[in-house]
């Protein structure tokens, strides 16, 4: 007796493969989502995350469309509306700074230069104000001129508060002064802290100076010697220069100029510039 033949199998795919077919497109649909909003800044997800909420519920197991296209639930099908959707959100939720923003960035490294040394300059402006306030409480603020740059506060003291004519020993009441200055140094110096001697242009002549060069180097190490010695200030933040005739901040064609010439200069530095 002849055997019957086993009917064959159905033509096509089983019919749970396009049930999983549709699954792996809606996984794709979602991780293609993570992937384009791990490209934003947590402020522009929030505000993605919000917006997709509002928009089309995906979060909150809705079924609203993108646009007036077809259910997220076909698949695939929207991509292309998604992309375009992610893509324009967040770019118009702060248009308000958008351009501000983009002028920051677009600023050329002269520019970028310039606007950190206005920011210095407004520090030391500050710092000097402080620096003038501490040595009024001294009592010295008329023996001490203050002035700024970008880098730098300078205190200036006449050569003839703290020396005698061709001398670089400090004069006893000068120590009194060295001593409040370093005080208000103690307060607000916290980097280099460099001292500079300087003199007219009238050529020295005595037996212990061969030239200005020398006298002015003296008198700057002098008072170097004594804040180090008479402060808490680090020596190691200290540095002392003489510059003799070559700075001159007047005309030494006449006795008052020579006089404002005749000078030592204490300039605190910004700790990042000095």
């Amino acid at each position: 007796m002849a055997k019957r033949k086993e009917d064959p199998p159905p033509a096509g795919s089983p019919a749970w493969m396009a049930t999983f077919s549709d699954l792996m497109n809606l996984l794709l649909c979602f991780f293609v989502m993570l992937f384009a909003m791990s490209t934003l800044e947590e402020s522009k997800l929030a505000e993605l995350v919000a917006a997709m909420n509002n928009t089309f519920s995906i979060f909150d197991a809705g079924a609203t469309a993108i646009g007036e296209g077809i259910l997220i639930s076909n698949g695939v099908s929207q991509l292309n509306e998604l992309d375009q959707y992610i893509n324009s959100t967040g770019k118009t939720a702060d248009s308000a700074n958008e351009g501000e923003d983009f002028q920051e960035y677009e600023k050329s490294p002269e520019e970028l230069e310039q606007m950190l040394a206005d920011e210095k300059l407004q520090e030391n402006e500050q710092l000097a104000e402080n620096v003038e306030e501490a040595l009024q409480e001294q009592a010295v603020g008329d023996q001490v001129d203050i002035s700024f740059t970008a880098q730098y506060i300078q205190l200036t003291m006449n050569g003839a508060l703290l020396f005698d004519s061709g001398s670089a020993e400090l004069k006893e009441d000068a120590k009194s002064i060295l001593d409040k200055v370093g005080t208000v140094l103690e307060r607000y110096s916290t980097g280099t802290v460099e001292i500079e001697g300087h003199t007219d242009n009238v050529p020295i002549s005595n037996s212990r100076y061969a030239s200005n060069e020398e006298l002015s180097s003296a008198r700057a190490l002098s008072v170097f010697y004594y804040l180090a010695e008479n402060t808490f200030l680090d020596p190691a933040n200290l540095k002392h220069a003489g510059m003799g005739e070559r700075a001159p901040v007047a005309d030494n064609s006449t006795a008052e100029g020579r006089s404002m010439n005749r000078r030592v200069e204490i300039r605190i530095y910004n700790p990042a510039q000095g």
